[in-house]
Parts: structure tokens; sequence; C-alpha cells
């Protein structure tokens, strides 16, 4: 199993960004998926997380800002940045709880990072 994120990049403040994150592999089931950013001589922070029936979760520091939503058929995670900051300078991680085998418990996998950089 394989998380593959792209999408990161160079924006000026105010921009937009559209991350997104991709399921492979051989798997049961995908259940919730988000993104976790981890800035310089910052804590990891969760910034969203959508679960497979849609439901979502935002961090209060990005809220109104991106917005988390995910294909299931692509098991495929999307994360749409609009009206970036400076301080949205992070490395993005898509993560997903995936269920490889019915009747086993999730597991946590992730992603190899993207970088956002938000900047004049």
């Amino acid at each position: 199993v394989q998380l593959q994120a792209s999408g990161g990049g160079l924006v000026q403040p105010g921009g937009s960004l559209r991350l997104s994150c991709a399921a492979s592999g051989t798997f049961f089931v995908v259940n919730t998926m988000g993104w976790f950013r981890l800035a310089p001589g910052k804590q990891r922070e969760l910034v969203a997380q959508v679960t497979s029936h849609g439901t979502t979760t935002y961090a209060d520091s990005i809220k109104g800002r991106f917005t988390i939503s995910r294909d299931n058929a692509k098991n495929t995670v999307y994360l749409q940045m609009n009206s970036l900051k400076p301080e949205d300078t992070a490395v993005y991680y898509c993560t997903a709880d995936i269920r490889v085998y019915s009747g086993t418990t999730d597991s946590p996998f992730w992603g190899q990072g993207t970088l956002v950089t938000v900047s004049s």
C-alpha cells in the first residue's frame, strides 16, 4: 500500500494550491483520509481530515480557507488551499486509515510529504 502526494510548490501570499494524494496497492477499504503539516520549529499539526462518509474536520488555523474532499472511487483525497499565508509554509503529509484485509482493523499509512512555500 502506498500514498502518493502531489501538488505542492511555491505560491505568493493570497494564492491557491491544490494537493492530491492517492492510495494505491491491494487493500480492502480506505477509511479516514487527511492531511498533516510540519513547519520548521513547530509541532506537527492536523490540518484536515475526511471520513469515508464525507464528515470533515479542520484545524482552526485554516478554517474558511482550506477545503478537504475525496473521491472514493479513486481512493484519492484533495486539499484545496486558498488565501494562503506565509505561516502555511510547511511540508504537508497525507494520511489514510486503511483496512488491508477484511475482518482486520485499520492501519495508518503516510505519504512522502509535499512542500508548500508561501512567499512573495
